[in-house]
């Protein structure tokens, strides 16, 4: 990927955003001169994303004075772009809720490594524990990729799970559904944590079960919601933005978070190896771990479900003050990503 852009330019960004260091005399801008970043003719800074594409370009040119421009699409997209560009990227960011596929491109020499931010120092210990040790990626955000949820009109509290484990109950038959994880791009993430937690022998065993007392599953979260909306299912295990959406519009839906940890989806955001614009790239990473640029996502609508990796943001209202999230090892959903969508394809053939 070539792209020309001014030292002067990324050095005045850099002072602005607090990237790399103590601005020195040296390398400071003049005063009279801060207008002129946008005149250095450097090319936008290329981000793939799956969300907040309507609001992101314009904060980071109110933050940073800089232009992004944005490539959308659901995580299956994305990672195909990625790869049939491998020998030429055209991309400088990605940022996406598909931690294990973008480690994957880093074991594939695809990401740059050794990043260091200085917002990072605001992550919580939850999501700091999550950035890899050579800082290939940093988590921005997780959702919790299946809540327990269950339609009050058909499941009394008392009789309603409580847990995943819970789920296994025959009581439950025909009655429950999730998104393919094979397709949906939280999904997967919700697979891997069973398979992590209970090992893979372990995670395998408790799908059968789930499969053998009917567990439908569905392409992606949407088509769950229309089944429950519908009837055709009373139980699922679902991405949360989708379950609170059901509840404003009125549907009949309670949400359980639950006690042990629901199994979450991370946001990450990490650099192409190829870019560059790596100073750029950065001042990107450290924008996205800002508090004001988390709360806007926050606030910014349906998109906003999700718990913040930085200290100093609220989150909405209606969702649970504190929930516990659960997120399977990267290195483990990354190397086990191939074999946990095969075993699931090939027992939803069966």
């Amino acid at each position: 990927m070539k792209k020309k852009y001014s030292i002067f330019a990324v050095s005045a960004l850099i002072a602005m955003t607090g990237c790399g260091g103590t601005t020195t005399e040296e390398t400071a801008a003049p005063a009279e001169s801060a207008a002129t970043v946008e005149e250095q003719a450097a090319e936008p800074l290329t981000v793939y994303l799956n969300d907040f594409d309507a609001i992101i370009p314009d904060l980071f040119k109110e933050k940073t004075g800089y232009d992004v421009e944005v490539v959308v699409g659901n995580g299956a997209e994305t990672m195909s772009r990625i790869e049939a560009e491998k020998s030429n990227p055209q991309w400088d960011v990605v940022w996406m809720d598909s931690m294990y596929d973008i480690y994957n491109l880093n074991l594939d020499g695809q990401i740059l490594k050794d990043v260091d931010v200085e917002n990072a120092a605001g992550l919580t210990d939850f999501f700091s524990a999550l950035v890899p040790e050579d800082k290939c990626f940093y988590p921005t955000g997780a959702h919790s990729a299946g809540v327990i949820v269950y339609r009050n009109d058909v499941w009394s509290e008392e009789d309603a799970p409580k847990s995943y484990e819970d789920l296994t109950d025959a009581k439950y038959k025909d009655a429950i559904a999730m998104a393919d994880p094979g397709v949906a791009a939280p999904a997967y993430p919700l697979a891997a944590y069973f398979m992590d937690e209970m090992g893979m022998d372990g995670g395998e065993e408790y799908f059968t079960t789930l499969f053998e007392n009917g567990l439908k599953v569905y392409p992606k979260n949407p088509q769950v919601v229309e089944a429950l909306g519908s009837g055709e299912v009373s139980i699922a295990m679902l991405q949360e933005s989708n379950a609170y959406s059901m509840i404003a519009e009125g549907e009949p839906i309670t949400i359980v978070w639950p006690e042990n940890g629901a199994a979450a989806s991370t946001r990450v955001a990490a650099i192409s190896s190829a870019t560059d614009q790596p100073d750029i790239a950065k001042a990107f990473i450290n924008f996205l771990l800002d508090p004001e640029v988390q709360q806007a996502l926050v606030d910014a609508g349906d998109e906003g479900f999700f718990t913040p990796s930085v200290d100093g943001v609220t989150t909405k209202e209606e969702r649970e003050a504190d929930p516990k999230l659960a997120v399977a090892d990267v290195a483990f959903g990354a190397e086990n990503e191939a074999d946990i969508k095969a075993w699931f394809a090939d027992y939803s053939a069966q």
